[in-house]
């Protein structure tokens, strides 16, 4: 209101016909005023972020696969074998859920998102499990092995396509309204992506679906970009991030992604984890990197040192300078080096990525 007043009282001295004395002397204070409010809003806007529902970018994800778990003992099935609570899917207009599998030391087997069926517009029912295309087969021989007498079938959804929706804006990420879809008949799930809101929405619909034509103000976008960006601030996804069997959970950051609970009960792989959670002794963590060569260079494992020569960490994987690695939080903040596959040293810079809590102590 108070720059809107400078602006007035400006505009009606040069109305008036004043020499502009008035107005000069005016208008500065109204600029400087609005450059303040401009740094304000943009810090903001940082902090907590917000956009409108159009303008989006639609990512194809053929590196994730879709699973269809149906039958009257779904919940309880999955309860056994997942990090988080099923019974929250569903509450709260809740329609998505990040969990890891674990192994029975307590070991990421593999990552998952589950979506709830129960207000889907076509025939399928029970939950659908997102998990990576290349480990699809072991992950249904792994529910398998656990189904036993359960009243529940698992298939493949072959005809069923995976999308990731981003605002095209990347500072800025979606609100609380979900995109204009012109046809939801032609839209199985839309939700949030459950891991953190700079993850956009999660979409999926059957494969003859074009989303370009269904979305307002939305265009299609190539799949490595959606890589970037989650090498950018730092989230992990897949094989690849997450090796079977070698990641522990909550040094993969599974409680910054609300990917499991702590007061569900028994699950296979619980005891190390609550363990671990409850002396709240975690030394390291998996963050994003910068690194001064591609990451096609350094081999998945690499040992990281810092400049004295101390063990900091393993590099795990990257596209192009950008990269995730799980480091020593001793010393996350120093600068480490590597040596990549062609014996060169690499040098790289840790970030701590804005979604995890301010103190990381918290969780």
């Amino acid at each position: 209101m108070y720059k809107l007043d400078l602006f007035g009282r400006a505009v009606r001295a040069l109305a008036a016909g004043s020499s502009g004395l008035q107005a000069q002397r005016f208008l500065p204070s109204c600029m400087k005023y609005e450059s303040v409010c401009r740094t304000q809003i943009r810090k903001h806007s940082q902090d907590q972020p917000t956009h409108t529902a159009g303008h989006l970018t639609c990512y194809s994800l053929p590196h994730r696969t879709l699973i269809n778990v149906t039958g009257h003992d779904t919940n309880s099935f999955l309860q056994g074998i997942i990090t988080n609570d099923m019974d929250l899917l569903g509450e709260d207009g809740l329609t998505a859920m990040y969990a890891h599998m674990l192994k029975v030391q307590g070991r990421t087997l593999y990552d998952i998102i589950i979506y709830s069926l129960k207000e889907t517009p076509i025939g399928l029912n029970g939950v659908l499990l997102e998990c990576d295309s290349t480990v699809q087969d072991s992950v249904i021989r792994h529910l398998k092995v656990y189904k036993i007498r359960r009243k529940v079938s698992i298939s493949l959804c072959p005809s069923l396509s995976l999308w990731a929706l981003f605002p095209q804006d990347k500072n800025a990420v979606l609100g609380k309204s979900k995109p204009d879809v012109t046809a939801a008949e032609k839209v199985l799930v839309l939700g949030k992506d459950p891991r953190t809101q700079l993850m956009g929405w999660r979409m999926i619909t059957n494969s003859e679906v074009n989303p370009t034509e269904i979305i307002s103000a939305c265009r299609a976008g190539n799949t490595e970009e959606y890589h970037r960006h989650r090498y950018e601030i730092g989230l992990p996804e897949g094989v690849k991030d997450l090796p079977p069997g070698e990641a522990l959970p909550l040094e993969s950051n599974l409680v910054y992604m609300q990917g499991i609970s702590f007061s569900k009960g028994c699950y296979i792989g619980q005891e190390l984890t609550a363990r671990t959670h409850h002396t709240g002794v975690i030394r390291k963590r998996l963050m994003p990197v910068t690194m001064s060569a591609l990451a096609e260079n350094l081999n998945q494992g690499a040992a990281l040192e810092t400049e004295g020569g101390k063990p900091a960490g393993k590099h795990k994987a990257g596209i192009g300078k950008l990269g995730l690695s799980l480091i020593r939080l001793a010393h996350a903040k120093v600068s480490l080096k590597v040596k990549s596959s062609d014996d060169m040293t690499v040098t790289l810079q840790a970030s701590v990525p804005d979604w995890w809590p301010k103190n990381v102590n918290d969780k």
